[in-house]
């Protein structure tokens, strides 16, 4: 009797036809060990067999990448012989399953996929979604990740320098991890992971290989069952004092000739980072399983391929570098084995106990892995509501949104983070980006992330623009000029085609927004089946979210600016074109309840106008006129006064007209704005240049001591820095409570 039954491939994740492919190209039936490495490989996670036709269609080039999408991480050129090396990815389900180490994990993974290219990480953030703050699971959750993101992070002796949280019911069932590490390498000694030279040494490095994380790509390649907690040990288990010992030994390797390639072992463990060294470089691996590394005994060559042990890396070393090579791990502590060698066959083979237990072509399991075109319906975009409210009282509005879950302070968040370590943070968790300087140099490295969900879920090609265009405009309002990004695609079951037609829309509305601001993507990462399924067999999928992070680079890091007001009696300025949109707003949502589709279509985004508008803001943060800057975002031109205020312990003002009424004035969330600061004497000159660039700015206040003040035509509205202040801190100790180590 064949030992692959039906029901053992479709354990495996693996459809009718996708086995017969198997067949197919190995002309026989495989064993355990050849099926679990084709299921691993051609999982959604590892083969982007549904997401990689449309991720094409996205911008990667300019005079600025070094290398895009394909590698570990993106690279740009950052002058002086510098370069900056970025990538961001998820970690959703296993931080659902086991919060703590599915986002340590993460924090972990995505440090590999950047000093594996020879850069020495200097900044982590994240990107975290969660369900409504009132689910029974939500307080575990939120301590468990926030945990696990600072326990792995502060020990490994990296910053965690920003992020974002979003809340909504959509993610009950299924929260979002998304990280993003940055880090610097010499550009002559950038690292890549295509093998060649046939008989060189293949050679495992770091951690021992254990049975945690078996079948972890195939897990995050399907949604969530009843079962979701049976999937445990598919969870991955890290140890960031081993991470450090490992970046400090490659590092020092890296500082030699030795290397000709290097891969980490992320999601499918060994068989993925083998498969991708030798299908890149076009070449052959034979590997000998008795020579792993293994911390439990009686492991199979099954087991040993499949798992995802953390930090762990695979080499390939020049002839005869071997010895110089191993001495340096031993130094540190961490395991060396020589585990195979590259060879010319074009084929993955396995020995274990003198026998042949799997003999595959690598083209079937990389560059052929099964594409598919998805069937995908266009998201109808809903219609604004009529008559829609106005605001009656703006100071009290103000504070029920300063204090509401997606605008509450992330204090309570960051705290946990140690944000200085390395001693060149130079802008911290709570302004539009971090800045982070390139260490010995005046140069500084902004770095954002960014994504409004409930955009996307409304209009994905509207969504999938603003979520690119906010990123450029919270670089650029610390003075950075926008160099590139990186993505983290986080949708719902592909298979569903209103899922598919929510994917297809964020990617081209990302590609029309990164090609009209000049700011590719040069890496990234894709997470589809993030739901859940229902008693019905049906799926409630997460909001369409494509994160999007991005890094600028300020030529002197100390003429950047943040969101506080600095000085009293400053003037206030709103520059950019107000519309008094007030679709998909946080207004209409946490004050009257209109979510979903109820609350309209999301606002537009005008490329050429965020472009000119940008550029002129960060011309005048150049120029030295701007003394605060921040960008209209979540919660319109009221909300961004406040942020500012509570950011320079500094009231405001604000004697504007209301256009739009009170709430389509102050509430809603117009694209493309900025609330900026200048003395007295830069005013003149500063309005001269937005009239010649044709951009409108409009002075609406001045900076007063601990109070805003809103002077309307219908009458003042007056709130304290005091009361926005505990309405802003007070969401995230009150939810979770004296003692936050629920994890």
């Amino acid at each position: 009797m064949s030992e692959i039954t039906p029901a053992i491939v479709a354990e495996h994740g693996l459809s009718p036809e996708e086995y017969e492919r198997v067949l197919h190209a190995l002309g026989r039936e495989p064993n355990r060990t050849e099926l679990g490495i084709f299921s691993v490989m051609w999982s959604e996670h590892c083969s982007y067999k549904s997401s990689r036709l449309h991720l094409k269609k996205l911008p990667t080039s300019g005079p600025q990448v070094i290398c895009g999408p394909g590698e570990n991480a993106g690279v740009v050129d950052i002058g002086d012989g510098q370069a900056a090396i970025f990538k961001m990815e998820s970690h959703n389900h296993p931080s659902y399953i086991e919060p703590y180490q599915g986002a340590a994990t993460g924090v972990g993974g995505i440090l590999r996929d950047v000093f594996t290219m020879g850069a020495r990480p200097v900044a982590n953030l994240n990107a975290l979604r969660f369900g409504r703050p009132d689910h029974p699971k939500m307080r575990h959750l939120i301590a468990g990740v926030v945990h696990g993101i600072g326990g792995y992070g502060n020990c490994v002796g990296v910053p965690t320098v920003g992020g974002e949280v979003n809340f909504h019911a959509a993610y009950d069932g299924n929260i979002l991890v998304n990280a993003m590490t940055v880090g610097v390498a010499e550009t002559d000694k950038i690292f890549y992971s295509a093998a060649s030279g046939i008989g060189n040494s293949i050679v495992y490095v770091g951690s021992k290989t254990g049975r945690d994380g078996i079948h972890g790509a195939t897990m995050a390649s399907a949604d969530f069952g009843e079962d979701s907690d049976e999937k445990r040990p598919t969870v991955q288990v890290g140890d960031p004092f081993t991470e450090k010992l490992l970046i400090e030994a490659c590092l020092e390797l890296m500082a030699s000739d030795a290397i000709v390639a290097i891969q980490d072992m992320g999601a499918a463990g060994l068989t993925s980072s083998s498969v991708e060294m030798a299908s890149k470089g076009g070449v052959g691996i034979e590997l000998d399983m008795n020579a792993v590394p293994c911390r439990e005994t009686g492991m199979t060559p099954y087991e040993m391929m499949l798992s995802e042990s953390q930090e762990r890396m695979l080499m390939v070393l020049k002839p005869g570098r071997e010895d110089f090579a191993e001495a340096i791990f031993r130094k540190w502590e961490l395991d060396f084995a020589v585990i195979g060698h590259v060879t010319d066959t074009g084929r993955m083979v396995l020995t274990f106990n003198g026998e042949t237990v799997c003999d595959i072509p690598l083209g079937p399991l990389a560059d052929d892995a099964p594409l598919y075109d998805r069937p995908h319906v266009k998201t109808e975009v809903p219609a604004l509501p009529a008559n829609l409210p106005d605001s009656i009282d703006l100071a009290a509005d103000l504070l029920t949104l300063m204090g509401s879950p997606d605008l509450a302070s992330r204090r309570w968040i960051w705290e946990q983070y140690d944000h200085m370590v390395g001693a060149d943070t130079v802008q911290r968790p709570g302004g539009d980006a971090a800045v982070v300087r390139v260490h010995g140099t005046e140069k500084g490295i902004a770095i954002s992330t960014d994504c409004t969900p409930r955009y996307c879920y409304a209009d994905p090609f509207e969504g999938g623009k603003q979520a690119v265009a906010e990123c450029w405009r919270n670089l650029t309002a610390v003075g950075a000029k926008p160099l590139a990004t990186t993505d983290c695609m986080n949708f719902g079951n592909p298979q569903r085609p209103e899922i598919m037609g929510q994917f297809v829309g964020c990617i081209e509305g990302m590609a029309e927004a990164c090609t009209a601001l000049d700011f590719p993507i040069v890496s990234g990462n894709v997470s589809l089946y993030n739901e859940t399924k229902n008693e019905d067999g049906s799926g409630s999928a997460i909001l369409p979210t494509p994160a999007i992070g991005g890094i600028g680079l300020l030529a002197d890091w100390k003429r950047s600016v943040g969101i506080g007001f600095k000085d009293r009696g400053d003037i206030i300025l709103l520059v950019g074109a107000r519309k008094g949109h007030l679709g998909q707003s946080l207004w209409l949502r946490e004050l009257h309840g209109l979510d979903g589709r109820e609350a309209g279509p999301p606002p537009t985004v005008d490329l050429a106008a965020e472009r000119k508008t940008g550029d002129y803001v960060r011309a005048g943060i150049e120029q030295g006129w701007i003394t605060a800057c921040h960008d209209v975002s979540d919660g319109g031109v009221a909300v961004a006064i406040a942020e500012m205020a509570l950011a320079g312990n500094c009231g405001a003002l604000i004697d504007g007209a209301t256009p739009f009424g009170l709430a389509g004035s102050y509430f809603a969330e117009d694209q493309g704005l900025y609330l900026v600061t200048v003395h007295d004497p830069a005013l003149l000159g500063f309005l001269a240049g937005a009239q010649a660039n044709g951009i409108e700015a409009e002075p609406i206040g001045r900076t007063i001591a601990n109070r805003i003040i809103f002077e309307c035509e219908t009458g003042d509205h007056c709130v304290t820095l005091d009361a926005l202040r505990a309405a802003h801190e007070g969401f995230f100790p009150t939810l979770m409570g004296a003692d936050a180590a629920l994890a």
